[in-house]
Formats: C-alpha cells, structure tokens, sequence
C-alpha cells in the first residue's frame, strides 16, 4: 500500500507560513509588541524613544492606518480584523507579505510536491493569503478577549483615583501606567490626546467604535453624559463596572454552555475534509477512476457548496447575542 505524504506536506508549508510571519513580527518590533509584555507598548517606546509626541503620532498611526487602506485589492477582507488586531505592519507591508510567502510557498511546493504548475501556484497564494489572514484574525481574538477581561478592572482603577480627588484625564492615565497591553496602550493614548487638547469623550467613542465593542460604547456615553449634564462620576463608573463584569460573566457562562455544540460543528464540519486527507494518504489512487467522469466536477462543487453552508449555518447556531 503507497501512502501519500503531500496532504501533510500542505499542512506543514501552511503551519510555516503563519511561523514565518509570527517571527517577521517579533523580529521587526521587539517583545514591546507582544501582548504578554508586562509593560504596554507605549511605555516601552517612550523609554526607548523618550519623545512623547512622537510616540503618540506612531500610535495613531497604527491604530488607524488599515481601516484607511482599505480600497487596496484583496485587503478589504483583512482591514478591519487588522485594526482590532492593531498590527503595527502597515498595509502595504501586510501585502508585500502575502506576497513573499505566497513565493515561499510556491518554492516548498515545488520542492516537495509534484503538483501542476497552476495548480501549485494557486496553492501558494492560498497559503500566503491565507496564512496572513489567519495570523491577523488568531491576534485580533486574543487582543479583543485581554481586552474585555482588562476593562472591568480598568474602570475600578478609575473610580478609586477619582475618589481619592484625582481628576478624571489622570485617572486614564493612572489606568495607562499600571494596567499591563492591550488596554494600557489604548488608555495611555488618551491621556496623551487629552494632554494635546482633545476631549476625552470623543477619543473614548472613537476607541469604541474602532474595537466595535459595546462595554467601551457604555463607558464613553457615560463619560459624555457626565460632561453635559454633570453628576459623580465615581458613582456612574461604579455602577459601569459592575455592569461590565456582570456582562463579561454571562459571556463566559453562555461560552462555556456552547462549547460542546461549538465543538461538535466544528468536527462535523471538519470530518468529511479529514476523510478526504485520510483517504489520499492511504490511496492515493481511489479517485483515479471517476476523475474522467462528466459528473466528478458538479459534484465535488456541490459537495464544496454544501460543506460551505454547513460550517455558516453551525456557527449562526452557536453564535448566541446577549
């Protein structure tokens, strides 16, 4: 029995693809970038650059360059989960990426496989596109999950500075020294604006708006609404905070409650891909007799089809809004 070693071969060039890009990363912005980087990015790059300005310029940068590019081909799919990954690669560096390893991959194909060219270069971008994308949406779900637990805690650290008599732009910027990435850089770029003139509110909402969530929403509305009407604040971002864990609470609860139809429409979606992997080592032969058949094609296509709707209709089922 002859056992195929290309579909392992094509996992293992697409697991390097994601590596090469991970370590490219690192390789070019230090451990500052790293989101377990005790100290948050901001103040790793003011000890290392010491012009308060200019880190604040490179920041906004960064945290607006890929929603502004997005007109580039092939990068609109990537755009927004690169924002809320807020990937210091600018986006034409993100597509000259792709790039390289689409030819990096190419090259390993060549090398290990004896595939068509077309088809091998089809395959390469697959993998180089694919490879980026899959790394962005990986950091953008983990910035995104940090961030949610940091919040609650976050907004507890601002009510006890303003208590203590602290007004409320040192209270953000008490928050940006002691509270560690992702939230520490976001709060310590606000203060910094509010340093410069602007209001607080309004870099609060356009924070929101820019990670889509709606705790951030609460708390830059709470903020607005203190300024135009007045009030204590402390007491309104108490009661915030309490809602905001009570929030993240239930998520967890109903996260924990879908796990295991999460998981099984992730295997029921994965089986039918498995088999075919499991069948072409084993035999790499078993289709050879219908590949000349007039309906192979419509039926591998209605079969891609179905499997495409099957994985979208699991992940609607389990996609539970509170």
């Amino acid at each position: 029995m002859e056992i195929s070693a290309a579909p392992l071969i094509y996992v293992l060039i697409f697991v390097a693809v994601v590596v090469m890009v991970e370590g490219l990363y690192l390789t070019v912005f230090g451990k500052s970038i790293s989101l377990d980087n005790r100290v948050s990015r901001r103040l790793a790059l003011m000890q290392k650059n010491g012009n308060r300005e200019q880190v604040l310029e490179q920041l906004r940068k960064e945290m607006s360059q890929h929603m502004a590019s997005r007109g580039i081909p092939l990068y609109s799919l990537l755009a927004s989960k690169a924002q809320k990954a807020n990937i210091a690669f600018s986006p034409k560096q993100l597509v000259m990426i792709m790039g390289g390893l689409s030819v990096v991959a190419f090259i390993g194909l060549t090398f290990a496989t004896e595939v068509d060219t077309p088809i091998r270069t089809a395959i390469a971008a697959m993998m180089g596109i694919g490879g980026v994308y899959f790394w962005v949406n990986k950091k953008a779900k983990k910035r995104i999950k940090m961030m949610e637990e940091q919040l609650a805690e976050a907004i507890e650290l601002m009510v006890r500075s303003l208590r203590v008599g602290h007004p409320f732009a040192s209270a953000i910027g008490i928050v940006a020294k002691e509270v560690p990435d992702p939230l520490g850089t976001e709060f310590g770029l606000i203060a910094d604006e509010a340093a410069y003139g602007r209001n607080v509110a309004e870099s609060l909402k356009s924070f929101a708006e820019r990670m889509d969530n709606q705790d951030l929403r609460f708390l830059a509305v709470a903020v607005t609404i203190q300024q135009q009407s007045g009030g204590n604040l402390a007491e309104i971002l108490d009661g915030l905070s309490k809602v905001v864990r009570a929030r993240y609470k239930l998520f967890r609860r109903v996260a924990t409650i879908t796990a295991e139809a999460k998981w099984s429409g992730m295997f029921l979606s994965g089986f039918p891909l498995g088999a075919l992997v499991a069948i072409n080592l084993v035999d790499p032969t078993y289709y050879d007799a219908v590949y000349d058949e007039p309906v192979f094609i419509p039926a591998a296509i209605f079969v891609a089809v179905m499997l495409t709707i099957n994985v979208l209709y699991m992940k609607i089922m389990t996609n539970i809004k509170v």
